[in-house]
């Protein structure tokens, strides 16, 4: 069903072959397989399981030769040192037929050219050969050997040493001289290429990197068939790769110069990379620099169109080389011919293609700048000496939206400059005076050049009126533009003016705040004092808490009864409130440590912690624990003692703070903690941990309208029916709430491209979402910082506010006449409970809090 819907779709193809193999559908796994590898490239895995397969049903010589052509199919997919391998083997059993040993001799030696270099696994195939020959009774026998092993004994391979001292006891003779000397030049370039074998033996795949310096280090060298091993070595693990099929079909195009090479190498790079329009733009030329049939070209032109490209652009650029090849193909000193109709049937075609096709499939102008018209417009002018036809199309080219650029009329008075008279050259830039708005001055000034030169005292007045004109019409708007932007800024200016003023007044008023507060609570404490001293006098054993009656009834209690004997018993139960004091005053007497900076490498910065969190240091830790040694945790509180929901983790070993940052948005206690390098943006103010990618990635999508329900393990499964996912981010707020939007990455563009087609409108969940290629919009950086005016603060109460109310500046004195009572460190109490801050009560003695209490 998937298949019907995306023929392209490898993932599937490969799905569909595991399953009807467990079947045992025979028939149909070979159905399945030849219609996958006329689409794509096979793996090594893929075409030694159909290998095998194919040769275990094998019966008759009839079997026998459809398994040499496939074989022959695989060799051209990569070159694979165990493909020829198999192949070489096989070939042997088949040494009985007619003409047997020359095959097996043909397969070897293709095999020797084709991976006989290969440093690391081109000795299994010279073993093979070897033991081949050995066992071959005949005269002719030992010159052959002893030929293999001299050819081998001259190519550098990992373990020549054991070869050579198989060919001393093997032979009969003392080695020649010329072979001692191959031998050891060898040796020489065994050395010379070990550092880069080894480069890719303790790297692991792809290895782009490795391949690329160890390409370079060859083309220094300049041996054809090394460079040509080593390009196809890197191609082996990096076929999606399109800048190494570029750059290895460049050095075949303008080195090598063989056609069928060349041709195969452009024709496997895109079956790999189809939806890059660069391989097929190459491969048409090569086709054409080769001498390719016509209808041949075509088909493949036809087939790049199919292809899927991601871009507008490159439908544009495929076209335009298709249209360049059909216009070489035209004798133009004929009035008309077979070519020449082609040709401009296929122009009409183009401009249908890109204005339905590519409009309606990628939702953007297929060719804004109309360069495939132009294109033709210059054709009919220069080589068909059509200037009424190159007219017509100039004119469809200005009613599209380009009467307004300045270039796109000098471009076409040099065409009618070129081929067509004065007339229409005049008529051309007399438009362009009236239509032009980016560059008027330099259309007017080629007006005028014309006129001076060719024109009469006639058209020299109306030129100088018409360029007059619009050039006082251009000035007057652009001053009027430059007026409404001064005064923009000059809005703008009084804004951040204002915006400072403002804020230079709340710090003033925050800062006036802050001195009236610490005058209060040191008048406070004079009046407590005060306050106790007279209830001293009176009851000295009274204490007043609100917060805890139940215990300060119970207190009174035994204090009226310790009263008797003349004892006094004094039980003070802390409130909540003070509790919570306590612990802030603990973080308040901590010592504050200063930012050492020359540590911010062996620093992270966590963020977005909830204030709620008791002991962060004591909780973070285990959790950083597991990147490295921890020398110390560091949270930051506020004035008051609260946590502010940030920390910083200082690790003994710069590679564990790295490690470290790979904790970034993991969940702590419900919310993504925010993990970066400590850097100090005073020294770096242009450092930002998450930056924007301002550039199209054609192998990631961007996916939004999703079910804030829909999990990451739920969406990847939809995901991977498409293609490998490599990374998949939900994306979320600071709280963890999911946003409906996703990132999803994929191994390369093509799955991409197939993922977008079949995703995009699909519903989850009854919501129908929006797939598309992840393209983020460019952010702009503002000329100017804008000062953002600071929100005044709302009022909070208790342990996360101030603490207080603004009522509570006044002295004490003041408050007792309030008619809501107030809290010592919450918001006003209601009318239904009472403090023993509140003086309109009656002043209570511990037996009237006893009888209260009795009578509830």
């Amino acid at each position: 069903m998937a298949l019907s819907i995306n023929g392209f779709d490898y993932n599937c193809h490969v799905e569909l072959i595991r399953l009807l193999r467990l079947e045992g559908e025979l028939n149909k796994v070979r159905m399945a397989r030849q219609k996958m590898s006329e689409l794509f490239p096979l793996t090594e895995e893929l075409w030694l399981e159909w290998l095998h397969d194919e040769i275990s049903m094998a019966m008759d010589g009839l079997d026998r030769e459809h398994v040499y052509e496939l074989f022959e199919r695989a060799v051209k997919d990569y070159i694979c040192p165990n493909i020829w391998l198999e192949y070489g083997q096989y070939s042997v059993g088949g040494i009985g037929q007619k003409g047997g040993l020359e095959k097996v001799r043909s397969v070897f030696e293709r095999a020797l050219s084709s991976v006989g270099l290969h440093m690391t696994k081109g000795l299994a195939i010279w073993e093979a050969y070897r033991e081949f020959e050995s066992a071959i009774v005949e005269a002719a026998r030992l010159e052959k050997v002893h030929s293999l092993f001299r050819r081998q004994l001259a190519i550098p391979l990992y373990d020549m040493e054991a070869t050579f001292a198989e060919y001393e006891e093997w032979s009969e003779e003392p080695i020649p001289e010329s072979v001692l000397q191959n031998y050891q030049k060898a040796l020489e370039q065994l050395e010379k290429y070990k550092p880069f074998e080894e480069a890719l033996l303790q790297a692991e795949a792809p290895r782009l990197a490795e391949y690329q310096a160890y390409i370079d280090f060859e083309m220094k060298i300049g041996d054809p068939a090394r460079i040509q091993l080593i390009f196809e070595r890197a191609l082996v693990e990096n076929c999606l790769v399109p800048d190494l099929w570029i750059r290895y079909s460049r050095y075949l195009d303008r080195q090598l110069r063989v056609k069928d090479l060349v041709l195969s190498v452009h024709s496997r790079a895109v079956r790999n990379c189809p939806w890059t329009v660069a391989l097929w733009t190459r491969y048409l030329l090569a086709m054409e620099r080769h001498g390719v049939d016509h209808q041949m070209i075509s088909a493949t032109f036809e087939t790049a169109l199919s292809a899927g490209f991601i871009q507008a652009t490159d439908y544009v650029e495929i076209w335009q080389v298709y249209l360049d090849y059909l216009r070489r193909r035209v004798d133009f000193r004929q009035d008309s011919s077979k070519e020449l109709e082609e040709l401009r049937s296929m122009f009409t075609r183009a401009l249908e293609y890109l204005q339905q096709e590519v409009e309606e499939r990628l939702s953007e102008s297929g060719d804004p700048s109309c360069v495939i018209m132009q294109s033709w417009a210059r054709v009919e002018a220069r080589l068909c000496n059509n200037m009424q036809k190159a007219r017509e199309l100039w004119d469809s080219i200005m009613t599209r939206g380009n009467a307004k650029y300045a270039n796109m009329w000098l471009e076409y008075y040099n065409l009618e400059r070129a081929h067509g008279d004065t007339q229409h050259c005049r008529k051309a830039l007399h438009r362009a005076v009236q239509c032009t708005s980016d560059y008027p001055e330099h259309v007017c000034e080629v007006l005028l050049t014309m006129e001076r030169t060719e024109g009469t005292l006639e058209d020299w007045d109306v030129a100088v009126q018409k360029t007059e004109t619009r050039l006082a019409r251009v000035n007057e708007q652009r001053m009027k533009a430059a007026e409404k932007e001064a005064a923009l800024v000059q809005q703008e200016e009084e804004r951040v003016e204002q915006r400072k003023k403002v804020r230079a007044e709340k710090k003033a008023l925050k800062k006036k705040k802050k001195t009236r507060g610490a005058d209060k609570r040191k008048a406070d404490e004079e009046d407590e004092r005060e306050w106790g001293e007279e209830e001293e006098e009176e009851q000295p054993c009274k204490r007043r808490r609100l917060e805890n009656s139940v215990a300060s009834a119970v207190a009174a209690s035994t204090q009226e009864d310790t009263e008797v004997a003349g004892r006094c018993v004094t039980i003070d139960v802390a409130p909540p409130s003070k509790q919570k004091e306590k612990a802030a005053s603990l973080k308040l007497d901590m010592p504050k440590v200063a930012h050492d900076s020359s540590k911010d490498s062996v620093t992270v910065f966590v963020s977005n912690l909830p204030y709620s969190m008791d002991e962060p240091e004591v909780k973070l830790r285990p959790l950083f624990e597991a990147c490295g040694e921890v020398v110390q945790i560091r949270p930051v509180f506020s004035n008051r003692g609260d946590f502010r929901g940030y920390c910083y983790v200082e690790f003994k070993e710069e590679k564990s703070a790295r490690q470290a940052l790979e904790l970034d948005r993991k969940k702590v206690e419900g919310r993504p903690m925010f993990v970066s390098p400590c850097v100090d943006k005073s020294k770096n103010p242009d450092f930002k941990v998450f930056r924007y990618s301002t550039t199209l990635e054609k192998h990631k999508l961007f996916i939004s309208g999703l079910p804030f329900s829909c999990t990451k393990e739920e969406l990847e499964d939809i995901c991977k029916a498409h293609g490998t996912v490599k990374d998949l981010r939900l994306v979320t707020n600071r709280a963890g709430k999911p946003k409906g939007l996703a990132y999803v990455e994929y191994e390369n563009e093509s799955q991409a491209s197939q993922a977008v087609m079949k995703m995009d409108g699909m519903t989850i969940k009854e919501n129908v979402i929006k797939v598309a290629i992840s393209n983020p919009p460019q952010r702009k950086v503002p000329e100017k910082p804008e000062v953002r005016t600071p929100m005044v603060p709302r009022q909070m109460y208790g342990a996360r506010g101030k603490g207080r109310t603004q009522l509570s500046l006044l002295p004490r004195a003041l408050q007792r006449h309030t008619a809501a009572p107030q809290a010592e460190n919450g918001p006003a109490l209601g009318p239904a409970t009472t403090t023993s801050m509140t003086t309109e009560a009656p002043k209570m003695s511990n037996a009237d809090f006893a009888k209260l209490l009795l009578r509830k």
